[in-house]
């Protein structure tokens, strides 16, 4: 059965900011997620063949298939070259401008609707429709009901789906789905609508042809008009566009979070048990999309982020969590489905994530990092600071619980589920929460934090625990931890983060050393040590390869970094799509799809190779602009 499911790679990735799904190359729509990112899906084949669910438009007979995003926009078009025709296939969530919130996504009743559209191109193609939903995570078979021969009503437990179509007539079958066929000429042109809502909520209401061609087309518009406001304009412009793309659809608007992936449970190695849900919000990825975002024209997202993470974690800092949920929620416990296959077997699929009470000590470095660079963004922008209270208040009370606890071990970045150690990414971003905590007061004249101006020895007892404590004796390179001789890709950050130079001679050493210890095909393992907790493997990081892009081009590095950068787009999808990892023997992506960490340092790099080509050859090579 594992043969049967796609490579994670194939699918397209289409979002309204509110609702989102995933879609093979053969239109199948085998994730789709409507009233929350993180909400019970409606189509889960990808996570079993039999028991998911699935939504698929395609020919009859035999046919090769290409697709594409419709310009700079989230919209999707498959086409399908058979021997009698070829027929393409439109997927669309339909988004336009809110006008009352400019740049803001705003959608028009029924607000949580999947339009597809049928086009015939040259001659004929016998297209057939295959809906199977299926509730509650594949529990839920629901039941079907033909309201008219194009319309059907279905039900069951909390969620409804309304669907109408042109590709008829519908025909039920013995499961809680339909099946039809038509046959599509050159110039026909088919709608297909599909409308969720709870089930005591939703109302049969037939949409025309003209209602649904113009939310497609006001969608292409939408996202083309987003796109436009993309500053970087370097050679790596498309991979940047994408990725800012892919961040957008990513955030769910209603409050301004951002989820770590699309997906939950997609495996980290075949087979294997790691296997998360990643549709949640991790404070450590805030600073890199605030910051990334913001540097190529997009800070109106940054500030809509920051502000969700500054309601969010508002309260006692000494109750800071790594993440929460899109809402804010702060109770994410995590369950295991075990009526479902998973990715090819990958056992267990899970709901909820078990690290959301983890202690992370980096999460107060990432806060104050955010609320720094937006004050620093503020003062140059000359914008008001109406927002800056709230923000202020908070921060001074996370950087004195970084006083309190930056000695005690923790899980570490990579969420580990052995024994706490003292990790060097963690201290590090303690030392940050000192530093930007500093600055910050030196930036907003507040008495609230003219006491973080007196933390300075703290941070400086920091650094000096990090140098003696974090440095291998032998090679001079940042080690994983303290007394540790492991590596660890995230030592990467140090410079990143201005606690050195990258010329430094630690930074230099730990580039080499990753690169030649670390490194496999090119692409970079977070670690290759095995005590975190967990059996089995996993492939590599993009991320952390692409930190070593950025690395390599801020110490003057400028060819290898361009030449490493070469090799993770080459791994992206032909949609320009990333996942969390990838398997550097096979080149298959691995993991949670499409990836939010991945998508920003795709950003970060291109920024950084861009600076790096600048900078005059005598010039400073000092931290890069945070």
């Amino acid at each position: 059965m594992s043969d049967d499911y796609p490579a994670i790679g194939d699918y397209g990735f289409i979002s309204d900011c509110h609702s989102l799904a995933l879609i093979g190359r053969d239109a199948s729509i085998e994730w789709a997620c409507f009233h929350r990112f993180d909400g019970g899906p409606v189509f889960a084949r990808i996570l079993d063949r039999e028991l998911g669910g699935f939504f698929r438009i395609a020919p009859a007979g035999p046919f090769e298939a290409s697709h594409r995003y419709i310009g700079d926009t989230n919209v999707l078009e498959t086409t399908f070259t058979t021997a009698t025709g070829i027929v393409t296939v439109t997927d669309c969530l339909p988004a336009h401008e809110d006008p009352d919130r400019p740049r803001r996504v705003s959608r028009r009743a029924p607000s949580h609707l999947l339009v597809r559209v049928v086009q015939g191109i040259e001659g004929s193609v016998e297209m057939a429709l295959e809906f199977s939903p299926r509730f509650d995570y594949g529990m839920t078979t629901p039941y079907l009901r033909l309201v008219e021969e194009d319309l059907a009503l279905v039900t069951g437990g909390a969620d409804a789906l309304l669907l109408q179509s042109d590709v008829g007539p519908l025909e039920r079958d013995l499961r809680g789905g339909a099946t039809a066929q038509v046959t599509v000429s050159a110039g026909d042109e088919a709608y297909v609508a599909l409308t969720w809502a709870e089930s005591a909520e939703l109302e049969v209401t037939r949409l025309s042809h003209n209602d649904l061609r113009s939310r497609v087309d006001e969608t292409v518009g939408f996202w083309t008009q987003w796109s436009s406001r993309c500053t970087y304009e370097g050679p790596y412009r498309d991979a940047v566009l994408r990725s800012a793309l892919v961040l957008k659809g990513l955030t769910y608007s209603a409050t301004g979070a951002v989820i770590a992936a699309a997906t939950t449970s997609l495996p980290e190695e075949i087979g294997g048990v790691r296997n998360w849900d990643y549709r949640y919000a991790w404070l450590r990825d805030s600073v890199g999309l605030l910051v990334n975002l913001a540097r190529v024209g997009y800070l109106e997202e940054a500030e809509d982020f920051a502000d969700w993470m500054m309601r969010t974690t508002a309260g006692r800092a000494d109750e800071l969590q790594i993440m929460y949920g899109i809402g804010g929620e702060r109770l994410l416990h995590e369950f295991d489905l075990d009526h479902l296959d998973g990715y090819r077997g990958s056992k267990p699929v899970r709901v909820g994530n078990g690290a959301w009470d983890q202690f992370q000590l980096d999460t107060y470095g990432e806060i104050i990092a955010a609320a720094w660079y937006l004050a620093v963004e503020r003062m140059a922008r000359q914008r008001e600071r109406e927002r800056q209270p709230i923000m202020v208040d908070f921060a001074r009370d996370v950087v004195l619980a970084v006083v309190e606890k930056w000695q005690e071990p923790d899980e570490g970045i990579w969420e580990v589920r052995g024994e706490r150690q003292h990790f060097t990414f963690s201290k590090l971003m303690a030392w940050v929460a000192l530093e930007r905590g500093i600055q910050l007061a030196d930036i907003i004249v507040h008495p609230d934090l003219a006491q973080l101006e007196d933390l300075a020895h703290v941070r400086d007892q920091i650094r000096k625990r990090i140098e003696e404590e974090a440095v291998d004796p032998e090679t001079g390179s940042f080690t994983q931890a303290f007394g540790s001789r492991n590596l660890d890709a995230s030592t990467l950050q140090i410079p990143m983060q201005g606690f050195v130079p990258f010329d430094d001679p630690r930074v230099l050493a730990t580039i080499d050393r990753i690169d030649s210890e670390l490194s496999n095909n090119g692409m970079v393992y977070r670690y290759l040590d095995e005590g975190d907790g967990l059996p089995g493997g996993e492939g590599t990081f993009v991320i952390c390869t692409l930190w070593l892009v950025v690395a390599m081009a801020l110490s003057g590095q400028v060819e290898r970094a361009e030449e490493r950068f070469g090799q993770v787009l080459s791994h992206a999808s032909d949609l320009g799509l990333l996942a969390e990892e990838i398997d550097p023997d096979t080149g298959e992506q691995l993991g949670n799809f499409p990836q939010a960490f991945s998508h920003m340092g795709v950003i970060a790099a291109a920024l950084a190779i861009e600076e790096a080509r600048s900078m005059d050859p005598s010039g400073d090579r000092g931290p890069a602009p945070r």
